[in-house]
């Protein structure tokens, strides 16, 4: 078939007006300079603070710095990244800032600073990013602290409550039990609808792999997420490791859900933030830290709210953790992040050496908005408690000086000794908030002053299996009213009677055998 001259002109004219040009534009630079995970490049004119780049061999790094003829990129990696770079090579801009995969397909996995799966389980198979900054929720955006979120532990729900949104910072040495505290409180979320994040910075893959395995045993996987920047990773991935916690969290917070995130520890986060600005060239400060440093946890901190009912009303509350040395929070970081958040819990070394566990010591820990969470049976009894510690503390000093006492001093001792007795507790033992209330107003109301001390630990077991069996009521009616009515406190005073009166029964029947 032979086309005549006109055909072949339309022909033309419709493949041409179909055909549009295809023309890509790629913003790239050269490397100048390589080394400790740090690379400068020339020519990324137009690139953005935060942006992804692009190396060869599949090598990515972050903007950090933009200079006036250059530009600092940190490099991701634990291999030593940077050795597989070269002055001269190519680098390309990607257009976006570093994003993690976020939501219900990272649940009950251990990934690194960038969301990559770091269990063995296979690649997370995520649906959706979210950025690793960004801006907190505004005032109008949230709502005040009025939930609460036990941990479980009867030291930190009585005296220091910490409420849904809020941050409650960790603070003690090193080996005083901080992350214990952090594994109980995720532990006691079982059942509760938080989703809990563990945020382990600059930690031993050891120390990280025997948490994971301990929330399995205890079922808390099911509803947490590890994020590990181990100690062989590099600078940069311990950098971005908390970001990138946060970023998953905040999906979480915005989907109406209430989340837990952990930060073990910040004072890691610190120091390799201060690896990394030397490194770019930034002026040091006081101990050697840039002059932002106090913005890098305000703006990581902020994150954690209480979203208003319009947004969902979910929430993010943070755990932030920092070392001391020696005791000393007055030192830089320590108060930097004191001030930034709503707490601290302190951990002293003395009382955990001296067996009292978890060492929280009553006279530097507080909670300035968790109260408001407390259930109104916990505010009931906590308030004598503090009380009966202070003055127990107060009285300890003073008979080291061996001065005679009164009945009233030598009553206030033998409350106070047994209220820390009471307090204690072990690990991965997570108590609900309605048997707290019960063993601390045994405590606080003078049940437990002529027992020996050594046998509050059992008492109080047995004491609990003693309630459901002949008064399940009272635990029933505490949850349902979540307060101490006379009528609660009546049934309350008559089954600790009875269970000490088949206590000392039980005593005198084995001293006659």
């Amino acid at each position: 078939m032979v086309l005549k001259p006109g055909e072949v002109t339309a022909i033309l004219r419709q493949e041409l007006e179909k055909y549009k040009t295809r023309l890509r534009v790629e913003s790239i630079g050269t490397v100048i300079q390589v080394g400790d995970t740090i690379v400068r490049v020339h020519g990324l004119d137009d690139v953005m603070m935060g942006e992804l780049v692009q190396f060869q061999e599949d090598i990515t790094g972050m903007v950090l710095n933009l200079e006036e003829d250059s530009v600092g990129v940190v490099i991701f990696g634990t291999d030593n990244p940077d050795q597989k770079i070269r002055e001269g090579d190519t680098v390309k801009r990607t257009g976006k800032i570093v994003q993690v995969p976020v939501g219900a397909a990272l649940l009950g996995r251990v990934v690194n600073a960038l969301g990559r799966s770091i269990d063995g389980k296979g690649s997370i198979k995520a649906s959706k990013y979210r950025p690793v900054e960004a801006a907190a929720a505004n005032v109008v955006e949230r709502q005040p602290v009025n939930e609460s979120l036990e941990t479980g532990i009867k030291a930190i729900d009585s005296l220091t409550p910490i409420g849904r949104g809020q941050r409650e910072l960790i603070i003690g040495d090193r080996q005083t039990g901080k992350t214990a505290i952090t594994i109980d409180a995720i532990i006691n979320q079982k059942g509760k609808g938080v989703y809990c994040i563990y945020c382990a910075i600059g930690q031993k893959i050891s120390s990280v792999v025997a948490v994971s395995q301990t929330l399995a045993k205890y079922g808390a996987m099911e509803y947490t997420t590890i994020v590990s920047a181990s100690s062989r990773a590099s600078a940069s991935l311990q950098y971005l490791a908390p970001y990138a916690a946060t970023a998953m969290a905040e999906e979480l917070m915005y989907s109406g859900k209430h989340a837990l995130i952990i930060y073990d520890d910040l004072s890691k986060h610190a120091q390799a933030y201060r690896q990394l600005s030397l490194l770019l060239s930034r002026p040091p400060g006081r101990e050697a830290y840039p002059g932002d440093i106090f913005y890098l946890h305000s703006r990581l901190l902020e994150r954690s709210a209480k979203l208003n009912d319009a947004l969902g009303g979910g929430s993010i509350t943070a755990l932030p953790i920092i070392e001391t040395q020696a005791g000393d929070i007055s030192s830089y970081i320590p108060t930097n992040v004191i001030s930034i958040t709503d707490g601290q819990i302190y951990l002293d070394a003395d009382l955990f050496y001296g067996g009292v566990r978890p060492a929280v010591d009553v006279g530097l820990s507080v909670s300035r908005v968790g109260g408001k969470a407390q259930i109104k049976a916990m505010r009931q009894v906590a308030g004598k408690l503090r009380l009966d510690l202070a003055q127990y503390r107060e009285l300890v000093t003073f008979t080291q000086f061996g001065t005679e006492l009164d009945k009233t001093t030598q009553a206030q001792l033998t409350r106070g000794e047994r209220m820390v007795e009471v307090l204690k507790q072990s690990q991965y033992e997570p108590l609900s908030v309605v048997r707290q209330v019960i063993i601390l107003y045994a405590g606080t109301n003078g049940f437990l002053d002529e027992m020996p001390v050594s046998v509050l630990g059992d008492f109080e077991k047995e004491f609990y299996l003693f309630l459901e069996k002949e008064f399940a009521e009272v635990p029933f009616a505490i949850e349902k009213s979540k307060e101490l009515t006379p009528e609660i406190i009546a049934k309350l005073n008559e089954a600790l009677r009875r269970f000490k009166e088949r206590q000392k029964a039980t005593e005198d029947n084995a001293a006659v055998a």
